[in-house]
């Protein structure tokens, strides 16, 4: 199953004045976090196609995605989960370190952790490979 959400922005054409249309999101692609933009003119060939992956989604894609589908949250559907499967999903989606891993299970056992939908599925699908029970709650749900 593939995961992804992107969200298409107008803008002006920096080359000739006119209409830019950016296509960008993020995706889960073979369990890792990717993301892109897209461009294209259209009064002029002005376009180009940026794709990465990583840890960390550039912010503006970010802010994007925020902006137009609302947060999501994951959260534990048994607060009181053993913390060894916890820290251990934590810490090989975001690379942390034991106190961060642990800082960040903090969260997710009292506010839950939020971002991004495709964000949150991604460490739902590690939590949920360690067998911990999650959800993930969007605006819409």
């Amino acid at each position: 199953m593939v995961i992804s959400q992107g969200v298409n922005i107008a803008t002006r054409c920096e080359a000739c004045g006119g209409v830019l249309i950016l296509n960008t999101g993020q995706s889960i692609d073979d369990g890792r976090l990717c993301w892109g933009t897209e461009g294209g003119c259209q009064a002029c060939p002005v376009g180009w196609c940026d794709r990465d992956s990583g840890d960390a989604t550039p912010e503006e894609i970010r802010q994007a995605l925020l902006a137009a589908y609302g947060p999501a949250r994951l959260r534990l559907t048994e607060p009181e989960a053993s913390a060894v499967p916890v820290l251990r999903a934590l810490r090989e989606v975001h690379g942390l370190s034991l106190a961060q891993a642990r800082a960040m299970a903090e969260e997710l056992k009292t506010v839950g952790l939020v971002g991004t939908f495709v964000e949150m599925e991604l460490v739902a699908t590690r939590l949920r490979h360690h067998s911990v029970g999650v959800t993930v709650e969007t605006s819409s749900s």
